[in-house]
């Protein structure tokens, strides 16, 4: 019985993951030459490597276009791994996918943006009980609320059940505890209500004494405005 000769499909299929290799520079050097003559003999093959080294550059463009966490370059090249293994049409499947993976990072990277777009500030000045005393905010909208990153000069160190406290307040007198700290230089707090309704951030010395209403004694206060 007379052996069957491949057509060009099948004989396409198990050339296309030596293209793939080809394209991105990982075919082993002792088949490079020999698959690189019948690519210069072959206007077919060539034009499929062309479509390789462009599906390469694609995905490769994409995933430097993002400072992508490690874990979804490590899916990318995976990825891309295992399309070098696939028929033709895989294989460009495979390497869309990645270019894929990586524009949803970019737009997650656009949505963080945009969703921790918005500023406020405050400047805070001293009272009578902190002569001298200044402080700065600035408030970021996220996901998550408001957060605050604060700093002071003048406040002395609390410690030994006493510290310091920051509010929010609204033009009702109602106050929101945002966080509280001993020394003032590089603090984070946490809001889950809007600067734009609680328009007053003030600071006072508290003491661990089971009491969670304000003590009044107010050390720093400023008006919160738009950046």
């Amino acid at each position: 019985m007379p052996l069957r000769r491949p057509n060009a499909d099948e004989a396409g299929a198990r050339e296309t993951p030596e293209l793939a290799a080809l394209a991105d520079g990982s075919l082993p050097p002792e088949l490079r030459a020999p698959l690189e003559a019948r690519v210069a003999a072959s206007p077919e093959l060539a034009e499929r490597l062309a479509e390789q080294e462009q599906a390469v550059a694609l995905a490769r463009a994409a995933v430097q276009e993002v400072e992508a966490p490690a874990s979804l370059r490590t899916s990318i090249e995976s990825r891309r791994a295992r399309t070098q293994r696939a028929p033709r049409r895989l294989v460009l499947v495979g390497a869309t996918a990645a270019a894929a993976v990586a524009a949803v990072a970019i737009g997650v990277a656009v949505l963080g943006s945009s969703s921790s777009g918005t500023h406020f500030r405050a400047a805070l000045g001293s009272t009578g009980l902190a002569p001298g005393a200044s402080g700065e905010a600035t408030l970021t909208k996220t996901s998550s609320g408001w957060r605050i990153q604060f700093a002071a000069t003048g406040l002395p160190r609390l410690a030994d059940g006493r510290f310091y406290e920051a509010w929010l307040k609204n033009p009702a007198g109602v106050l929101v505890p945002i966080g509280t700290f001993n020394e003032g230089r590089h603090v984070t707090l946490w809001a889950g209500v809007p600067p734009t309704s609680f328009t007053t951030l003030t600071v006072t010395r508290e003491r661990a004494d089971g009491d969670q209403s304000s003590s009044g004694e107010k050390v720093l206060v400023g008006t919160v405005k738009p950046d």
